[in-house]
């Protein structure tokens, strides 16, 4: 069986070049503008809570996680040790943090042996 790593980083600091597929979340409520959340990252529940407080980031993954599944689905009978989603927001601290860890844990719930990385967390300013 094919695992996934599930990967967080900002587009300032450029898309992983090994991803299998690159996901751009800028499009969703940046916590950066809040002063409050502007020093916490996408692992804190309430910078999560900011990124999907309006609708559209559980929308997002409720697209997301099935074309996930059927991706992997295709890699039946090749020898392919793993693929990889990179999830980029502006500097990578926030939204994408927040969307790969969601996105994780719901594809672990569906069975699929998931990896999480953050890359560019400890960057600085998003």
């Amino acid at each position: 069986m094919t695992s996934l790593l599930v990967s967080s980083f900002g587009f300032k600091h450029a898309p992983p070049p090994e991803a299998d597929l690159v996901l751009d979340v800028r499009f969703l409520p940046n916590p950066y503008y809040i002063e409050a959340l502007r020093p916490c990252t996408g692992l804190d529940p309430a910078t999560a809570a900011h990124v999907f407080h309006d609708g559209r980031a559980g929308a997002l993954l409720r697209h997301l996680v099935p074309l996930v599944e059927f991706l992997l689905a295709q890699e039946t009978g090749k020898v392919v040790a793993q693929r990889h989603v990179a999830v980029g927001c502006t500097g990578g601290r926030h939204r994408s943090v927040a969307i790969a860890e969601e996105l994780a844990r719901r594809l672990r719930r569906a069975g699929v042996a998931v990896r999480v990385t953050h890359r560019d967390l400890a960057a600085g300013d998003a």
